[in-house]
C-alpha cells in the first residue's frame, strides 16, 4: 500500500521548495570544481515530491545538467524551453508501455517546470552536475518568460505563479 503524501513528507523529512513541491538534499559531493563563482560541488542529489496537480514553476539551474529519476507514485510531466525557444514535454514515470521514462535529463541552459499527474503524488530524485546551489538558481517572472517566449504563453501561464 502506498503511503500518504503527508507520511512521505514526514518520513523523508522534506521541506517546501521555492519552486513548488517538497525536497531534501541527500548528497553533496566533497569534490569541488572551479567555476566563475569560485567553486561548486561536482554533484548534488535531492528527493523531490510533487503532490497531485501541484507544479514546480519554470526555473533554471544555471550551468548544470539535471537528471530526474522516478521513484514512487504518479507520472510527472517535465516541460522544457531551450534558449532558442524550442519547447518539449517528456513524461517521467514507470509505465514504459505508455511512453513514460524512468529518467529525464534537462540539459544546462534550459528552463524547466514539472507537474504531477494523477490523484496522489510523485516522489522523484534530482541529480545535478555540477552541484546545485541557490546562487545558480533562477526563477524568472511569468511576465519575463511570456515576453521572451510568446509562442509558449499558455504553458508558461499554467506553470508559473503570478
Amino acid at each position: 500500500m502506498q503511503s500518504s503524501v503527508e507520511d512521505v513528507i514526514r518520513r523523508l523529512e522534506l521541506q517546501p521548495h521555492p519552486e513548488g513541491g517538497f525536497f531534501r538534499e541527500t548528497f553533496r559531493a566533497s569534490l569541488q570544481i572551479d567555476d566563475a563563482s569560485g567553486g561548486r560541488s561536482a554533484s548534488t542529489a535531492i528527493y523531490f515530491l510533487l503532490a497531485s496537480k501541484e507544479f514546480s514553476a519554470f526555473h533554471e539551474v544555471r550551468g548544470a545538467d539535471e537528471i530526474w529519476h522516478h521513484y514512487l507514485g504518479e507520472a510527472v510531466e517535465i516541460h522544457t524551453i531551450a534558449p532558442d525557444g524550442a519547447y518539449a514535454m517528456r513524461v517521467l514515470g514507470a509505465d514504459l508501455s505508455a511512453g513514460e521514462e524512468p529518467q529525464v535529463v534537462v540539459s544546462a541552459g534550459k528552463l524547466q517546470a514539472a507537474v504531477a499527474r494523477g490523484r496522489s503524488y510523485a516522489l522523484c530524485g534530482c541529480t545535478v552536475a555540477p552541484g546545485f546551489d541557490f546562487a545558480h538558481f533562477a526563477m524568472p517572472s511569468r511576465a519575463e518568460l511570456v515576453r521572451r517566449f510568446p509562442a509558449h504563453a499558455d504553458v508558461i501561464r499554467r506553470l508559473t505563479r503570478a
